[in-house]
């Protein structure tokens, strides 16, 4: 199969997706591509993952559920419980390879744990998920003008409040978690020392 282009897989996100979550994707596979020019990663790689991060977003639950029965994709009982929130990043890896053609396994890595990190992830998903999470059209996750800062500077301590926020913000609501975040913040717990406090 050959891979889409880059305007290609634009257009085909403008069709498939809702006007909103058009906007959000515009706009992350542009932070994406921002941060892979200061962390020196490739840019292609970050607007190409960003493009496609959400392919999967506006298909149902249950239809997302069916999907990955179909196609041997292991679903864990909270993924079967939030399958709208969690699952689209599976299937959006799935449909990046299938129907965009996109065999960079770094691409379809940063697409699929772009909800959940994953310990020791490759920068391009570091800067997908975070990009994710600090893209211009976010307004209300905690300390986001810290976080902004700190991801054109850090990565790995950026991703770990990331996941302190995150798993906080969970637990205070009593939310379902998934476990790969949080062996996800595990590592980069044990990983970084933060200087500052």
């Amino acid at each position: 199969m050959k891979t889409a282009s880059l305007k290609n897989i634009r257009k085909a996100m403008e069709k498939e997706l809702n006007s909103k979550r058009y906007e959000h994707t515009l706009s992350v596979a542009y932070t994406a591509a921002n941060l892979a020019m200061i962390h020196e990663a490739d840019v292609e790689s970050a607007l190409v993952a960003g493009m496609l991060h959400d392919c999967a977003k506006c298909i149902s639950g249950k239809k997302l559920i069916s999907i990955c029965r179909k196609n041997s994709i292991p679903v864990s009982d909270v993924e079967m419980a939030n399958p709208s929130a969690l699952l689209h990043a599976k299937v959006g890896a799935y449909y990046a390879g299938e129907k965009y053609g996109i065999s960079d396994k770094d691409i379809l890595n940063a697409i699929k744990y772009h909800t959940t990190g994953r310990p020791d992830m490759s920068k391009l998903e570091k800067i997908l998920y975070i990009a994710d999470y600090i893209e211009p059209g976010r307004k209300h996750a905690s300390n986001l003008a810290r976080i902004r800062v700190m991801a054109y500077q850090n990565l790995n301590g950026t991703l770990l409040k990331i996941l302190e926020d995150t798993l906080s913000y969970l637990m205070s609501v009593d939310g379902q978690i998934d476990t790969m975040t949080k062996k996800t913040y595990e590592f980069y717990k044990n990983l970084h020392k933060p200087i500052d406090n």
